[in-house]
C-alpha cells in the first residue's frame, strides 16, 4: 500500500508511490553498477551474468531475510586475488587487470563457482552463531571499537578507486583496448601448467607494455585524459550532487546522486561537443563483455539472456575462495550497524523503532545463502554494498520495495545490450565524482558508529584495537597493494585488519572486567 510520508523520507516498511519507487531503485542501481560491472571485468566473469545475479540476489536476500533487512547485494572486491589467481596465477592476474575486456572461459568459471557456493557456507555458520549465541556474544567479538574502524577502512581504502576513477589515467583506458586482442589467450592459460603460463602471459605483459606506450601518444587519449577538463567533470559531479543533496526538496532532494550523474554527463557531454572526439569521456563496454550469451533475439544487440554456467566439482576452488568469506562478515556486521542508526535517525522523528541490528543473524545468513545463488548461476561472490547504504542515508529512503526493485531492474538491465551499454557509457570521471561523495560517507558511518555506541577515546584499550586496525588496514591496501602473504595465505587488507583488531581487543580486554569491578568497589 502507497503510504504519504513526512519529512520526504522512507522507511523499510513503507513504499513511495510507483513513479517515485522506480526512480529511487533506479538511482540504487547506478549506484551499484560501476563496482559490480569492475568485478565482472576484472576476473573475466560475464558482465551481463554478474549483473544478473547481483539483482537475483538482492531480491533473494530481502525475501531470506523476512523483508526486513532494505540491502543491495553486488559482487565483493574481496575475493579478486583467490578467484583470478586460483588457477593462472597472480602474473595472470594482473594482466587481466590491465586488459580489462577479458572473459574467461566456462570451464574456468565454472571451477569458480563450485569455490563460490561453498563460500557461503562460512557466512551462513557465522549467522547461525549469533542466532544460538545471542548478539551480545557477537558484540563481545566485535564490539564497536572494532566494527567502527573497519568501516572506515573500507571508505578510506576505496579512496583510490574513487580518485583513479575521477581522474582515470590514459594508461588504463590504454591497456583495455590493447587487452581486448590477446585476452582469448590468457583465458586458455586455465589448463596449462604454470611455467607455460607464466611465460605466456610475461609475454602478454610485454605486449601491453608496447602498446600502452604506443597508446599514450594518440592525440585524442593523450588531450582528454591528460588535460584538467576530466577534473571538470568529476568535480562538477561531485558538487553538483552535493549541492542537489544539501537544497532540493521532495522527490528531487532524494535524487541527488541520480540527478549529480545526469549532470556530470551533461557537462561531459559539452565538453565533448566543443572540443570533438579528442575531448570524449564516454565508455564503451568491450564486445567481448557482452557475447557469450546462448540465446540471443537476432544478433543479440537489442536481447540476450545471459551466458549461464553451471559449477564443476573443484576441491582446490574450495581451498582457495572459501576462506576469503571471513573478510566478508566484520563488513557486513559494521554495514548492518550502520543500517541502524541511520534508519532509527530517521525513524524517531516519525514515533518508530526498528531493531535492525538485532538481525545480524538473518543478515549473515542471507550473505551465505546469496553468495551460493550467485555462484549458482555464474556470478562472482558478493556482499552487500556500502555504496548503497550510504545512498540511502543521504536520501532518506531505505524502503525494501526500492531495494526489491532494484534487484528487479538490475535483472532486466542484464538481458537488454542497449541498457548495459548507455549505463557502463557514463563517463569514469562522473562514476569518479559519485565515489569522493559515497565512499567518504562510508568512512564517516565508521565514525558515527563509534559515537552511537559510545566508544571512549581515552581508553588505552580502545585506541590500541582502532590504531591497529587502521594502520593494518590502510598500511596493507596502498602499501602492499591490498592484501599481504602470511605463510602463503593471502590476507586482504579488510580481513586481516579485522582479525587483528579482534585479537588485540581481547588480549587487551583479560582482566578488565576485574578491574572494573575493584574500581567500582
Amino acid at each position: 500500500m502507497t503510504e504519504r510520508v513526512m519529512n520526504n523520507s522512507y522507511l523499510p516498511d513503507e513504499r513511495p508511490p510507483a513513479g517515485k519507487l522506480l526512480l529511487y531503485a533506479l538511482q540504487q542501481v547506478i549506484v551499484m553498477f560501476p563496482a559490480t560491472v569492475a568485478v565482472a571485468l576484472i576476473t573475466g566473469f560475464q558482465v551481463s551474468t554478474t549483473i544478473f545475479a547481483s539483482g537475483l540476489a538482492t531480491v533473494c536476500f530481502i525475501l531470506i531475510t523476512g523483508r526486513k533487512i532494505p540491502m543491495y547485494y553486488g559482487s565483493s572486491f574481496a575475493y579478486l586475488t583467490a578467484i583470478s589467481s586460483m588457477k593462472l596465477g597472480e602474473v595472470t592476474f594482473k594482466a587481466a587487470m590491465g586488459a580489462n575486456a577479458g572473459i574467461l572461459p566456462p570451464e574456468f568459471i565454472s571451477v569458480a563457482q563450485f569455490g563460490i557456493i561453498f563460500s557461503g557456507l562460512i557466512s551462513i555458520i557465522a549467522g547461525l552463531l549469533v542466532r544460538w549465541g545471542g548478539r551480545d556474544k557477537v558484540e563481545k567479538i566485535l564490539p564497536a571499537q572494532v566494527t567502527g574502524p573497519v568501516a572506515m577502512i573500507i571508505g578510506l581504502t576505496l579512496a583510490g578507486v574513487a580518485m583513479q576513477d575521477a581522474a582515470p589515467a590514459a594508461a588504463v583506458n590504454s591497456l583495455a583496448n590493447a587487452g581486448s586482442a590477446f585476452i582469448g589467450q590468457l583465458a586458455q592459460l586455465a589448463g596449462v601448467g604454470a611455467e607455460a603460463a607464466a611465460q605466456a602471459v610475461n609475454g602478454a605483459v610485454a605486449s601491453l607494455g608496447e602498446s600502452a606506450a604506443a597508446a599514450m601518444q594518440a592525440p585524442a587519449v593523450r588531450s582528454v585524459f591528460s588535460s584538467g577538463w576530466v577534473w571538470v567533470v568529476s568535480l562538477s559531479t561531485l558538487f553538483s550532487t552535493m549541492i542537489f543533496s544539501r537544497y532540493l526538496k521532495g522527490l528531487l532532494g532524494q535524487l541527488p546522486l541520480l540527478l549529480g550523474a545526469l549532470f556530470g554527463c551533461a557537462v561531459a557531454g559539452i565538453i565533448y561537443a566543443v572540443g570533438g572526439p579528442d575531448m570524449n569521456l564516454f565508455r564503451q563496454i568491450p564486445d567481448a563483455a557482452l557475447n557469450a550469451s546462448l540465446w540471443k533475439l537476432g544478433d543479440g544487440s537489442i536481447f540476450s539472456l545471459p551466458a549461464f554456467t553451471f559449477p564443476r566439482v573443484s576441491w582446490a576452488a574450495v581451498a582457495a575462495i572459501m576462506p576469503i568469506a571471513i573478510a566478508t562478515i566484520p563488513e557486513s556486521t559494521a554495514h548492518i550497524y550502520q543500517l541502524d542508526i541511520y534508519v532509527n535517525n530517521e525513524a524517531k522523528k516519525k514515533g518508530k523503532h526498528y531493531d535492525i541490528a538485532s538481525l545480524l543473524d538473518r543478515n549473515l545468513i542471507g550473505d551465505g545463502l546469496c553468495d551460493m545463488v550467485s555462484g549458482v548461476v555464474g556470478g562472482p561472490a558478493g556482499t552487500n554494498y556500502g555504496e548503497n547504504i550510504s545512498t540511502m542515508a543521504i536520501t532518506r529512503v531505505f524502503s525494501i520495495p526500492v531495494m526489491m526493485a532494484a534487484g528487479v531492474i538490475a535483472m532486466v538491465v542484464s538481458c537488454f545490450t542497449p541498457l548495459i551499454r548507455v549505463i557502463y557509457g557514463i563517463p569514469q570521471a562522473v562514476i569518479g565524482g559519485l565515489e569522493i561523495y559515497l565512499f567518504g560517507a562510508i568512512a564517516a558511518q565508521g565514525i558515527a558508529i563509534l559515537i552511537d555506541k559510545g566508544v571512549s577515546m581515552f581508553s588505552a584499550r580502545n585506541i590500541a584495537v582502532i590504531a591497529v586496525i587502521m594502520t593494518f588496514g590502510l598500511g596493507v591496501n596502498y602499501g602492499f597493494g591490498g592484501s599481504i602473504d602470511f605463510f602463503g595465505l593471502n590476507v586482504p587488507a579488510i580481513a586481516g585488519a579485522a582479525v587483528l583488531g579482534i585479537v588485540v581487543n581481547f588480549i587487551l580486554g583479560i582482566g578488565e572486567k576485574k578491574n572494573q569491578e575493584k574500581a567500582a568497589g
